[in-house]
């Protein structure tokens, strides 16, 4: 069986994130969409708003599982047998930084790296442009799964407090 997770923090899923896990759901056997626990951090949307917001986006899809993690990724990865890590890449910027990841995965636990460009049509999005506008009553309706279009109106409806 073929399996790879795609990490992130997802704070939130966006069309992008879905664009990669949909194609690299085709390449495996097994999908983990692997989300951040930060404990340092405090997000948009709990750990497990998240996980159910990811759920919500890729429901159509019975290879995919969501799962969160702490610590280090490779570690996730060797405790479950997840020999891949797919990764979403938007520009040039971000294929510097996560080559340095890639390396330092495979270095540390042999664990590969497969980067997914994202689709022309999604490749400006972030989710922290996606969480200011939104905040900012700003239409992100095109820009995320339906379900985090209704969470996000429904945060800034309510003054963003969680």
């Amino acid at each position: 069986m073929r399996r790879a997770v795609c990490p992130g923090s997802f704070d939130p899923v966006t069309n992008g994130h879905v664009d990669v896990i949909r194609r690299a759901s085709a390449l495996y056997d097994e999908l983990i969409v692997a989300v951040l626990v930060n404990p340092g951090k405090a997000g948009f949307f709990s750990v497990e708003e998240r996980m159910e917001l990811i759920r919500e986006s890729v429901a159509d899809l019975p290879d995919v599982t969501v799962d969160s993690f702490t610590g280090l990724l490779v570690d996730y990865c060797r405790d479950r047998d997840v020999p891949v890590i797919v990764k979403g890449l938007r520009a040039v910027s971000d294929f510097e930084y996560e080559l340095q990841m890639a390396q330092m995965n495979r270095e540390l636990a042999g664990i590969e790296t497969l980067f997914v460009p994202t689709a022309p049509q999604v490749g400006h999005l972030s989710s922290s442009l996606i969480k200011q506008i939104a905040t900012f009553g700003g239409d992100v309706s095109r820009l995320v799964p339906a379900a985090v279009n209704d969470r996000l109106r429904e945060r800034a409806a309510r003054g963003n407090s969680s």
